[in-house]
């Protein structure tokens, strides 16, 4: 058996697609295949799609040494057990182990994880880190966050995923952002979270309120709001749409008082943005703006010591940190 015919086997699963690579000890995925899931997909039906996608892998590895099955899965996580915790967009997995389940009918090492700390991990190994490194500035603490559907957050320290005492650290997307009673309701059940305000389903949503209410009606998107999505307003943001301009003022706003918080938090050198929301922001160049912001709030010169950028792993981190827990858990022996 030579390490070039060793390869990982990843899950990335999301609120409404699941994706499953064959990945490769440098990152590269070798073939990938992904399936849809409609919101109301029931636990027996879901399971099924997942597991048809990991024997579809397994079967196209052929003669190919396969080291392990990484699962990186939206939602809280315990990574010892891989037992997901009231995911909200996946609520009907909750109490599953996913390691328990697939571990003995597969066969192989089943390593689970929250997607976004798998991202980070993803990032830091063979992403953003790995180029910082490259230019001669390796990162110390390297922040993820993932803005789509959903937001997420993921935090490695020297190399090491930072997940607290269950697992469930670093939810970037539920810190308070806005504590009023008029604050937008949050899928988690509190009011002005980060993901509330800033996430794809915040852009449409807020959007729609706006359009409802009588704001700017001279906005292109008034015709549009039964079928407006983020991609849409942030496209009509680019054509200077004075409706989609003034939302993404309140997203960008959102977005640094909670990056703010991160830099407080976890002090930094490298913060990574991911997510489909974040390649809108950076073709409308608002990653500098953004960057300015935080630096405006924060407390001291040393916090400012950071540098902010988009993935350098496009959609991928997820399933390229999932091969990553597979690779160190082959190294460790597991």
């Amino acid at each position: 058996m030579t390490q070039a015919s060793e390869v990982a086997v990843a899950m990335d699963w999301g609120g409404t697609w699941i994706r499953v690579g064959v990945l490769d000890r440098d990152g590269k995925i070798l073939w990938q295949d992904r399936v849809g899931h409609a919101r109301g997909t029931g636990k027996d039906e879901l399971l099924g799609l997942a597991e048809g996608l990991l024997r579809e892998a397994i079967d196209w590895c052929g003669s190919r040494t396969v080291m392990g099955v990484g699962i990186a899965i939206a939602g809280p996580v315990d990574s010892e057990t891989g037992t997901l915790y009231q995911p909200p967009n996946l609520y009907v997995l909750d109490g599953v182990s996913l390691k328990s389940l697939w571990e003995t009918s597969l066969g192989y090492p089943v390593l689970v994880g929250n997607d976004a700390n798998l991202a980070a991990l993803g990032e830091f190994y063979l992403g953003a880190g790995r180029e910082a490194a490259k230019g001669g500035t390796p990162p110390g603490t390297l922040v993820y966050l993932t803005i789509s559907t959903g937001i997420g957050g993921g935090v490695i320290e020297r190399g090491e995923m930072f997940l607290g005492a269950h697992g469930l650290a670093a939810e970037i997307g539920h810190m308070c952002i806005d504590a009023s009673d008029s604050a937008p309701e949050c899928q988690c059940g509190a009011r002005g979270c980060l993901e509330s305000m800033a996430s794809g389903t915040a852009i449409a949503s807020i959007t729609k309120e706006r359009i409802a209410r009588g704001d700017f009606p001279d906005s292109s998107l008034a015709a549009e709001s039964d079928s407006l999505t983020s991609a849409t307003v942030l496209q009509a943001a680019g054509r200077g749409d004075a409706l989609a301009v003034s939302v993404l003022d309140g997203v960008v706003f959102a977005l640094s008082v909670g990056l703010t918080n991160v830099l407080h938090l976890y002090n930094p050198d490298l913060v990574v943005l991911g997510g489909g929301v974040t390649l809108g922001l950076v073709e409308l160049d608002m990653l500098p703006r953004i960057e300015e912001m935080i630096k405006g709030r924060a407390m001291s010169e040393f916090h400012k010591e950071f540098r902010l950028v988009a993935s350098h792993l496009g959609d991928d981190p997820g399933m390229v940190g999932a091969a990553t827990l597979v690779w160190q858990n082959a190294q460790a022996g597991g």
